[in-house]
């Protein structure tokens, strides 16, 4: 497949795919005669891992961890799973952390003190809707 094609099924830009061959996250492709990158048809598949990890809240750097953990001899799934795991935890108190910091703050207070979407009035007099 060429560059193009893999970032249309993909999902993502072709100067992603270029930044992410740079960073080692993908091989680089083999050529055509002409010059252009022939990806193997699995290529799909390992952006999309990729591009789901970083929703998940995984850095580029852990990333390749996890790839490296992957095509490491006898390190398969089950380290893999576990590190997710533990990501996936982080993320999650992370957020409610946030939220609770948000919950606790003058929106949060607001929020609680105008019921029915009725507009709020910002600490500095600005007028916002809620």
């Amino acid at each position: 497949m060429r560059i193009g094609e893999v970032a249309a099924a993909a999902g993502c830009s072709i100067q992603t795919l270029r930044y992410y061959e740079r960073r080692g996250l993908l091989q680089a492709p083999e050529r055509t005669a002409a010059g252009y990158r022939q990806y193997p048809p699995d290529t799909v598949r390992l952006i999309r891992f990729i591009k789901r990890a970083q929703d998940l809240g995984f850095t580029l750097d852990e990333i390749e961890e996890l790839l490296k953990l992957r095509d490491a001899t006898g390190k398969r799934r089950g380290e893999i799973r576990s590190v997710a795991k533990a990501k996936m935890r982080d993320r999650k108190q992370s957020r409610s952390a946030a939220g609770n910091a948000s919950r606790s703050g003058w929106l949060g207070r607001r929020m609680r003190q105008a019921p029915g979407g009725r507009k709020l009035s910002h600490p500095r007099g600005i007028e916002r809707s809620g």
